[in-house]
């Protein structure tokens, strides 16, 4: 699905980074940054511009032909590799920040733990997804209730975070033609 779905001319979900991931990226002095299911790379481009060390996965062979495409076009420098979070390994404590940008996986629970195991001790963690009030709404995300997300679920996903902040909120989205329109997302950030 992802494959066709990136396979597109145009860039899915736009070529400008997510607004809450550009917000709290730029409070943060540059280091090396983790972006799991990054997709077409307009993340991973926004932080390499800004000087940081970048290293992204999706399991889209054509999310990558597409984020390295973007990086070539904007002069920016990314590491991105093809496979699953599951399959994903990193050298542990080795990341100043981790950002999960609508980042939905099956494993969740496992999933988010697994990858906090990559951040430093003092990381930054940033994370926008669908709250699963979105399975009312027609602006994107996953169309399974179970792959949305709770403040609970992902209270108990990062329970050892410091200064965490968790909140739900309706924005309003525009990021290419599947994220459209007033949408319920959830927003969390905190310290390793």
């Amino acid at each position: 699905m992802w494959n066709k779905r990136y396979a597109q001319k145009e860039y899915f979900y736009g070529k400008q980074p997510n607004e809450f991931f550009r917000e709290q990226l730029l409070k943060l002095p540059p280091g090396r940054i983790l972006l799991p299911a990054e997709g077409e790379g307009r993340n991973a481009v926004f932080a390499a511009l800004k000087g940081w060390e970048v290293f992204a996965f999706d399991t889209s062979t054509e999310a990558k032909k597409k984020a390295e495409k973007l990086a070539k076009e904007k002069k920016a420098k990314i590491t991105y590799n093809v496979m699953s979070f599951e399959e994903a390994e990193f050298e542990e404590n080795s990341f100043d920040a981790i950002a999960f940008i609508f980042a939905h996986n099956i494993n969740r629970n496992r999933n988010h733990r697994k990858l906090l195991n990559f951040l430093k001790p003092g990381g930054f963690l940033i994370l926008e997804g669908f709250s699963k009030n979105q399975i009312n709404n027609n602006t994107g995300g996953p169309p399974v209730i179970d792959l949305l997300f709770s403040k609970e679920e992902l209270q108990d996903d990062f329970a050892g975070l410091s200064e965490k902040k968790i909140w739900e909120e309706d924005v309003f989205l525009n990021e290419g033609t599947n994220h459209a329109g007033t949408a319920s997302v959830i927003r969390l950030t905190g310290r390793k």
